[in-house]
């Protein structure tokens, strides 16, 4: 009989949580703003500090830099011939002088988060995995990129990746494999520090949206268990 009733109640308990489990439509615009504001300050967070650290980018397959295009390719012929060293002393400092500017980024998304409208946030919500993401990365990507850059220069400066990317380059062209499209070092280093930026952020908000027990705030468990 008791085991009767405890198979009961247990019944009695799925029911209710299927019948007051919300759904999407079900939250208030400030709900569904707040918790949303919650999840992306947290990924944001987290991604600085995996990326705004020693070894942030060097040690992360997914957002390492290494030499771009044709000039990679090069790269791999000179490991070849022998001078890997210098090739991977670039590389290290290509993603020093990123590991450097990351942590600029910080007070930027948290401030494009403070400005998403409340209208906005529901379609977002509905969106794809990186929906949100996205919404930053159009909002605030030009200012990161502001702060990035003179960072990036004189990180690369300072321990002299230019020079280092410019011998490289010179050495390239004998193999016929340089254009002029990776003549940049600064710029190309903080385009793809922000590219690594915002992939982690879009990491994090995959993993709460398939997870909403790995939100941090009680708001935003609840908005992204209702997705």
């Amino acid at each position: 009989m008791s085991r009767l009733l405890s198979l009961s109640f247990i019944g009695a308990l799925a029911f209710c949580g299927n019948a007051f489990a919300l759904s999407l439509s079900d939250l208030s615009q400030a709900d569904a703003s707040s918790g949303l504001k919650d999840a992306l300050a947290q990924g944001a967070q987290v991604a600085v500090q995996q990326l705004g650290k020693p070894g942030g980018f060097s040690n992360n397959e997914a957002v390492r830099i290494e030499l771009p295009g044709k000039l990679g390719k090069a790269a791999k012929t000179m490991k070849m011939m022998g001078m890997g060293d210098q090739v991977d002393e670039l590389e290290a400092g290509m993603n020093k002088a990123a590991e450097a500017a990351v942590p600029q980024a910080q007070a930027i998304l948290v401030d494009a988060v403070k400005k998403m409208s409340v209208s906005d946030a529901k379609g977002i919500l509905a969106g794809g995995n990186d929906s949100a993401t996205q919404y930053l990365n159009k909002s605030s990507r030009e200012q990161i990129r502001a702060k990035f850059l003179p960072i990036v220069k004189q990180a690369t400066d300072k321990i002299g990746v230019a020079q280092q990317y410019n011998a490289l380059a010179g050495k390239a062209s004998a193999f016929g494999a340089l254009d002029a499209k990776s003549a940049n070092v600064e710029s190309y280093v903080t385009e793809q520090a922000l590219d690594g930026l915002f992939k982690m952020i879009a990491n994090q908000e995959a993993t709460i949206r398939e997870n909403p027990a790995a939100a941090a705030t009680s708001v935003a468990k609840k908005v992204f268990g209702a997705l």
